[in-house]
């Protein structure tokens, strides 16, 4: 079948089988930060952006996405580096595997979520599983990240 759809701000057109999962394609057109995890559903490694709302693209077929905008990683870089420096300068980036997804989610809970509580933000990202740490150092640079976001958004109306 051929599905039509945007790929961070590409224009995406190609031929698949029906049955083609969302993170198989993405894949397959180069988005490489989502990873296949558990394929279950359960661990946020392959989170992408769905018209910018967090979905986990192992259990999406990529007919879903047809006509659709869909981001990772690679389409939010400058977002994804910025929060990135938060994690390294609370030492919350362990090895990395599961940045890409936890950072999309951070992303769109920062559009989604007015100063979030830390219940909220547990809540937002329960998905989400790091087998380094207790996210005591998520947690840590995702409030510092929000608390700095808000000082420029202050910064910027005056």
């Amino acid at each position: 079948m051929l599905i039509k759809m945007w790929l961070n701000g590409e224009p995406i057109r190609d031929h698949m089988d029906a049955d083609m999962l969302l993170l198989d394609f993405v894949r397959r057109h180069g988005a490489l930060s989502v990873k296949r995890g558990c394929e279950t559903a359960n661990c946020g490694l392959c989170t992408v952006l769905l018209e910018g709302k967090p979905v986990l693209s192992c259990s999406i077929l990529a007919a879903k996405a047809e006509g659709k905008h869909v981001v990772t990683l690679e389409g939010v870089q400058k977002e994804a580096e910025e929060f990135g420096t938060f994690l390294a300068n609370q030492g919350a980036e362990q090895c990395g595997f599961c940045n890409p997804g936890f950072i999309m989610n951070i992303l769109a809970m920062e559009k989604e979520l007015k100063d979030p509580t830390e219940e909220e933000i547990n809540e937002y990202l329960a998905g989400n599983l790091c087998r380094c740490s207790g996210f005591v150092g998520q947690l840590r640079s995702i409030q510092a990240y929000l608390k700095h976001k808000q000082e420029v958004r202050a910064h910027e109306a005056e």
